[in-house]
């Protein structure tokens, strides 16, 4: 699949926390939440590099009217706010969906309620991205619409959803019923064969005579899926579109996604009254000129709710660069794994700083991190698919291990949820932050201290602040 940096760390314990950052103009949204809560305190949940605290409570720490003026001071300011968020999640690929769906009933309850209730030990996962077909986590490589060599289907009279109806389907409904609203993203990792130029699962170009015939196929995909009780809230045209070397992958151009959107699968999703969200690109931030061809052409614009982003390559910044340019249109973050080569305290750290933080101080509404599971041998993946990506759970029957994205992830969704608002919050060195206003009046601040040493500083709301210390390479969320 893909290959990432994982950083080096250091030593990560840590005491008490806190405290967020900034941003730049704002965004048009109309339902806002509202800040009423009173200012007393806030409680820390803190993640520690060498595991020795995992998303744990602290001590409260009181709001002070006193000033310290030797400490660094973050000044949160809910009155400026910025996007609205969709949730935070994980991809739940074929391989996933086997694995939870394989365990006890009793215990797959629990671990469902776990992963997507946000009340008690719940971590409030609220977005979750699938795969339309097989991604190169599932254990076969198909379609919804396979033929033999030499065949087609131009009618898409054998189109179907059966495999997704194995596992996945029946696991969404169970997600479903902990929580009915959650968000969930469907992207190909290719179109069938039959309809590409090199006529194979792994590479090649969608034929262009085939392109109304692609489109009817995400029509007939969202259909089915509603049909069998699952909304599609997005989709985008295809994952990684300049990555050819999955299995399977498709290549598609900035300008072949573009006329591909503008006269095909954008006027089929409307002919069919189909609300279904269009997300541009799925791909690295190296890239920003992608999205910004296709949103260049007013036409196919016209169908792009926004643009989606991965970050093994390019620098997450570059997400501001297409909100600059067109802030009418929203921004995702849709994918990033954590390679089973890395560490705990390094990918900790990455990730929150550049994802957590990152992306949502970029202007993302979402952030989405892998695989959500995988058995010991990172298993299920096609031939040629990921083999060093680990899952945000590792399940061995009735074993269950928690893995770096699963706290990097939960720093955010457990506390965040969907109709939060960013706010705007200073920068200091060594702690990247970012906080939200929630729909309930409460507020939060997410941060990692990157640095090698202790970090002091206070966080100041209303005038009054709170004095906060955070160790070397520990994660916080603050909540008041």
């Amino acid at each position: 699949m893909h290959l990432i940096k994982s950083l080096v760390t250091g030593i990560f314990l840590l005491n008490m926390l806190s405290a967020c950052g900034k941003s730049s103009s704002s965004t048009r949204e109309t339902t806002r939440p509202t800040d009423t809560t009173s200012l007393d305190s806030l409680q820390p949940f803190v993640t520690t590099g060498d595991r020795s605290k995992l998303l744990e409570p602290q001590s409260k720490i009181a709001f002070q009217t006193a000033e310290n003026s030797q400490l660094d001071n973050i000044i949160v300011d809910s009155s400026i706010r910025y996007q609205t968020i969709d949730g935070f999640g994980f991809c739940l690929t074929d391989g996933s969906a086997s694995l939870i769906s394989s365990m006890d009933e009793a215990d797959r309850k629990t671990l469902l309620k776990e992963l997507f209730s946000s009340s008690g030990r719940g971590i409030g996962i609220s977005y979750l991205r699938i795969s339309i077909g097989a991604s190169d986590l599932s254990d076969s490589v198909y379609t919804y619409d396979d033929m033999p060599a030499g065949k087609t289907d131009k009618q898409l009279a054998h189109f179907s959803i059966a495999k997704a109806a194995i596992h996945l389907i029946p696991l969404l409904r169970e997600i479903l019923e902990i929580n009915p609203d959650i968000k969930i993203l469907g992207s190909p990792w290719s179109a069938p064969s039959w309809m590409k130029s090199n006529g194979s699962s792994k590479g090649g170009s969608l034929l262009p005579v085939y392109y109304d015939c692609y489109a009817e196929y995400f029509v007939q995909y969202i259909k089915a899926m509603q049909k069998a009780g699952i909304r599609i809230d997005a989709i985008t045209p295809q994952n990684e579109p300049l990555n050819p070397d999955n299995n399977p992958s498709m290549y598609m151009t900035a300008e072949q996604q573009r006329d591909f959107i503008k006269n095909n699968l954008g006027p089929a999703l409307k002919a069919a009254a189909l609300n279904t969200k269009i997300q541009i690109y799925d791909h690295n931030a190296d890239h920003p000129d992608y999205p910004l061809t296709i949103l260049s052409d007013p036409q196919a614009a016209a169908y792009v709710d926004g643009s989606a982003f991965h970050l093994y390559a390019g620098d997450i910044n570059a997400l501001s660069q297409v909100h600059d340019k067109y802030p009418g249109k929203n921004l995702y973050f849709t994918e990033q794994y954590t390679p089973s080569t890395g560490s705990f305290d390094g990918d900790l750290k990455w990730h929150i700083e550049h994802l957590i933080v990152g992306a949502t101080r970029n202007w993302s509404r979402n952030v989405l991190e892998w695989n959500l599971a995988a058995d010991p041998d990172l298993a299920p993946h096609t031939p040629g698919g990921c083999t060093t990506c680990l899952g945000a759970l590792t399940i061995q029957g009735k074993v269950i291990s928690r893995n770096p994205s699963y706290y990097i992830i939960a720093h955010a969704s457990k506390f965040v949820p969907t109709g939060s608002v960013r706010i705007r919050s200073d920068k200091i060195s060594g702690v990247p932050n970012v906080a939200f206003l929630r729909p309930d009046g409460k507020k939060v601040c997410i941060l990692i201290n990157t640095t090698e040493r202790d970090r002091s500083f206070k966080l100041t709301f209303r005038g009054k602040t709170a004095p906060i210390t955070i160790r070397s390479g520990a994660a916080a969320t603050l909540v008041w």
